[in-house]
């Protein structure tokens, strides 16, 4: 009788405090937007040129990579080599790539001649000199097939915290909030001081800063956040096939967050999810903008189950051992109670 008088106490108070339904959000009224402005399925609109922002990456290849005069070979530049005269079963034709300690190999018969730090014409004659120990009077022709900072400048590029990307042994360039055709002149025009009239191709290769948000209640259990990018065609309905739909916490409350430039402010857009499903309706499928947060409220009748839950466990627990401590005392008093001492008393 008494544990039934605190349980009814407890629930009592938990429904002064929280309500007959529990704690439930709501978006602000007034920040509340009209939804026939808005860009949705069916009438999407196009986002702004890309911004680059860390940590996006970018892919660039190098249309035209033509260093200046004078040029001085290094280790991994690749040398066109072609040479008359020699034996038709050891012709010495194709590309020579320089190795480490700056020698490039002509052949098993012709050894290696070191070449680093000589310009392509200086290059071609310590070749013909080299050659003349074995061949007489051969004609030599070499030229620059593809130099080392090519492999620098091409591939994939992360910008960094700081706004820039490296290339290499041509250093850092900062391109942070340039759109891509201004970071491609900014990228030539940096290069311009090694390379003759250089000439370079950029894409993105992954969209990582410009993000939205599907932010679920977790109906008193913890709320989850998941992060997604914005390519410039995602919906309402995309982001929750995202996670999979709604979950048994989730109602079918939902509304869009967007960030607003004045401090403390943001847009709400409400969401009609049985409108986007069930109908086909694309009246508040709407697209979404990068920061956006897709926010899913919790199932109110669950919330309210689950903190009544964590609210009365406590009181659960302690009469649950007042009753387990009972139970054991009455069970060893019970011999010494009826016998009047030790039962081994008679022996």
């Amino acid at each position: 009788m008494r544990t039934a008088s605190i349980t009814i106490a407890l629930l009592g108070l938990l429904l002064a405090t929280n309500g007959c339904c529990g704690p439930e959000a709501r978006p602000v009224e007034s920040n509340v937007m009209q939804p026939q402005i808005m860009p949705r399925e069916l009438c999407k609109t196009v986002l702004p040129p890309y911004v680059i922002e860390p940590p996006d990456i970018l892919l660039i290849e190098a249309v035209r990579v033509v260093p200046k005069a004078p040029y001085r070979l290094k280790t991994s530049d690749v040398l066109a080599i072609q040479v008359l005269g020699t034996p038709t079963d050891m012709p010495i034709a194709g590309t020579r790539q320089i190795e480490p300690g700056g020698v490039v190999r002509l052949g098993p018969r012709y050894g290696a001649v070191s070449v680093a730090h000589l310009t392509v014409e200086e290059a071609e004659i310590a070749i013909r000199e080299h050659l003349r120990r074995t061949i007489k009077e051969p004609v030599v022709t070499v030229s620059l097939a593809e130099i080392a900072g090519k492999q620098q400048i091409a591939g994939q590029h992360l910008v960094g915290p700081d706004g820039t990307v490296t290339l290499g042994i041509y250093g850092s360039v900062r391109i942070v909030g340039m759109t891509l055709p201004q970071a491609k002149f900014c990228i030539e025009q940096y290069l311009s001081q090694y390379l003759d009239e250089p000439e370079i191709s950029m894409e993105v290769w992954a969209y990582n800063s410009k993000v939205y948000y599907v932010v679920t209640q977790g109906a008193g259990l913890g709320d989850a956040v998941y992060r997604f990018p914005v390519t410039g065609n995602e919906t309402v309905l995309d982001a929750i096939s995202q996670i999979n739909g709604l979950n048994q916490l989730s109602s079918k409350q939902i509304w869009i967050a967007r960030p607003s430039d004045c401090p403390g402010q943001c847009q709400i857009l409400p969401v009609e999810w049985d409108a986007i499903t069930a109908h086909a309706s694309a009246g508040t499928n709407f697209q979404l903008l990068p920061g956006d947060r897709v926010f899913v409220a919790e199932d109110k009748y669950v919330a309210f189950d689950n903190g009544l839950a964590k609210f009365l466990a406590p009181a659960e627990r302690i009469m649950g051992f007042s009753v387990f401590g009972a139970g054991t005392a009455t069970r060893f008093s019970g011999p010494v109670l009826s016998g009047g001492g030790n039962p081994r008393s008679n022996f």
